[in-house]
């Protein structure tokens, strides 16, 4: 049963630790992922490694930088002069966020690349976040700016026909 009430709220210094341990944790996720990829394709596979092997390599440091430097400028603490927590900086745990996209990009990225050891075909599952980026974008973007009303004008008639409606039942009854 859920709880009744208001969701409790987190402090300042709660949202500064758990941030800290989050990206701590996808750091932990990106040096592996990229520690496995480059044992087994650049050390024990060498011979066989393709210039694929590292242009895949390379794209996947880039959105691992680009999304872990962008978590972390979110999360940026500030201190007063004295040296006190002001501000934990943006939660990351938080629900339905930007930190939470990048979380997912850092996590498929990690999937694949660790997968692409088997098979290089294995980097085309990395076209799902550019569908999820594009999905995002039409349900929250353009869909609602494509489907609605373009002026008041426009929905005066549906009120008209709306009283008309009212008016034929009433004379029913």
């Amino acid at each position: 049963m859920a709880p009744k009430g208001k969701a409790g709220t987190k402090g300042k210094k709660q949202i500064f630790e758990e941030n800290r341990e989050t990206l701590r944790f996808y750091l932990r996720i990106i040096l592996g992922a990229s520690a496995v990829y480059a044992v087994v394709n650049l050390g024990i596979f060498y011979s066989a490694a393709s210039a694929w092997t590292w242009v895949a390599f390379v794209f996947s440091l880039v959105v691992y930088g680009t999304s872990y430097r962008s978590m972390n400028s979110m999360a940026k603490p500030s201190f007063t002069d004295d040296g006190s927590l002001a501000d934990g900086g943006i939660d990351l745990n938080m629900e339905q966020g930007m930190a939470e996209h990048l979380k997912d990009v850092i996590l498929l990225t990690a999937i694949v690349q660790v997968l692409s050891c088997f098979s290089l075909y294995v980097w085309y599952f990395w076209l799902l976040a550019p569908g999820r980026a594009l999905y995002l974008l039409w349900v929250n973007i353009l869909g609602p700016w494509f489907t609605a009303e373009s002026s008041p004008a426009a929905q005066e008639p549906n009120e008209k026909k709306q009283r008309r409606q009212e008016r034929r039942q009433m004379k029913r009854f």
